[in-house]
Order: structure tokens, then sequence, then C-alpha cells
């Protein structure tokens, strides 16, 4: 195994809704665009540099939709300015198809966007069309980010870099530690797989984590170089055991943890140069 020295700075994004939690979760899950501004001004405070935004049906539904997510990002845009990377997702939950994934970021044209490459590259017919939203992504500088489940979706994205089928020179990636299921608690362990010798390196990579050991992971993530992802999507409880009032609590949790590590979290404008100065 082999990683780099731990970093000056690492970025904390915050996820603080996701698509599968409700208020039955926590009282404090953010499900409106009035919500989310709220939320994504509390855990800029706590030093978040990004906000992950899901948005919602009425009745508390997973969405992908450009009027939804449109109207999300302006309500946080009026309540935080640019202090924040706001990155929506194209996740699908077993509800949209790879196209309709791929339709709802065009119509969007957010800043940023995360895609689960298990999600868009299902079989090797779907691949064209990743590369090709991939490409309209580069054109229009929508930042992306890939998400990988397992190392050996890793491989198969490295593998892509290698002959030259990225746009880019090299992409952001989230390693997932672990699955969204009820009993789910990750383990610091959990990342060494993917740091494993015979992994690609990826320049700019980020960890989020689940259950009440989130903090222990996400720390360990930034000490072995890594950015961080907390926040209510994965996780409600702090380090402690106790349930977090707000996604801020887990926000400051993992910034008072690096900090103890002598890491300090960046601002919103130096991830952004970090993640363009990575697509080269």
């Amino acid at each position: 195994m082999t990683a780099s020295r731990p970093p000056a700075e690492v970025s904390i994004a915050v996820a603080p809704n996701g698509g599968r939690k409700t208020r039955s979760d926590h009282p404090a899950i953010p499900m409106t665009a009035a919500e989310l501004a709220a939320t994504a001004e509390a855990c800029l405070d706590a030093g978040a540099a990004m906000i992950h935004v899901h948005v919602r049906k009425a009745d508390g539904g997973h969405l992908l939709d450009a009027d939804a997510y449109r109207a999300a990002i302006d309500a946080i845009r009026s309540a935080v300015g640019d202090r924040l990377l706001i990155q929506i997702t194209s996740e699908a939950l077993g509800l949209y198809s790879p196209q309709e994934q791929i339709a709802v970021v065009r119509d969007t044209r957010p800043e940023a966007v995360s895609l689960a490459y298990r999600e868009l590259v299902p079989g090797p017919d779907h691949l064209p069309a990743f590369l090709d939203l991939l490409g309209w992504m580069k054109r229009e500088n929508v930042l992306p980010q890939i998400i990988l489940y397992e190392p050996a979706e890793a491989l198969e994205l490295a593998r892509l870099r290698e002959r030259g089928d990225l746009p880019f020179a090299d992409i952001p990636v989230l390693y997932v530690l672990g699955r969204y299921t009820a009993s789910q608690t990750s383990a610091p362990a959990d990342l060494l797989p993917y740091l494993d010798t015979g992994q690609p390196r990826f320049a700019h990579w980020t960890v989020c984590a689940f259950g009440r050991y989130e903090t222990a992971c996400l720390t360990a993530a930034g000490l072995f170089g890594g950015n961080v992802r907390t926040g209510f999507e994965n996780n409600t409880t702090r380090p402690d055991g106790s349930q977090a009032a707000g996604n801020q609590d887990l926000v400051a949790s993992i910034a008072a943890s690096l900090q103890a590590c002598g890491i300090g979290h960046t601002d919103a404008a130096t991830l952004r140069t970090a993640i363009r100065r990575t697509l080269g």
C-alpha cells in the first residue's frame, strides 16, 4: 500500500440529505430548497467547502429534475453566494435510467455533478454515452466527480484514463466505504483496498463513510492525503454515538478531528482551483 503524505489542508464536503432518509430518520433532514439553503449556511460556518445536493418530490421521494435543482441552487446561492461549491447528484436509486441521469445533468448545467460509474456504465454499450457526457461537461465547465463503490471500478476508470478516452488529464473520484443499508457501519480499514499496491492513483480523491465511525474513517482519509465528505446522507451520529443536531455538527466534528492531526480545511475557491488543476 502506498499513499501520499498528509496535506496541510483538505476540503470538507457536506451531503446533507441524500435520496433515502426522511424526517423519520432525523427531524432535521433538509427536504426543501429553503431548508437546503439554511443547512448550507450553517455548514459553511462549520468548515464546509462544498455541498452535495439531492432534491425531493413533494412526498419526500428521490427526484432528478432540472427545475427542482435550479430552485435549490438559487436558494443556496442566495444564502452563501459562491462560498460553497454546489454539486448536484445524478444518482438513480434504481428509479432512473442512464439516459435520464445524463439528461438531468445537461438540462440543469450545474457547477458540479457526481456521477456513479456503475449506474452510468452498467455495461459496455453505455460507455460511449458516458464519455460523450464528460466531453460535454468539459466544454460547459461542469466539474465532474466519479463515484466508485469498489476498487474494481477504480481500475476500470483508470484504464479509460490510460487509453486517453477521458476528455481530462485526470478526474476527481469519491471512494464509498460501504453500502446504503440501514445497518452499514464503515471502519477506517475499509479505505485500505482503494489504496493498496496495484490500485490506481487519482490526483483528487474524496471519501465518504457510513455510521458512527464516519469521522474516524474520514480522518484516516485526510491522513492518507484524501478529501472528505460528511453529512446526514450517510450518517446522523456524532463520534461519541449521540445524535447530531444538524449537518453542521458532523462538519464541525471532522474539521476538529483533522485539526487535531495538524490538517486544516480549504475554502470553496481553493477547492475549485484544485479540481480544475486535476482536470487539466
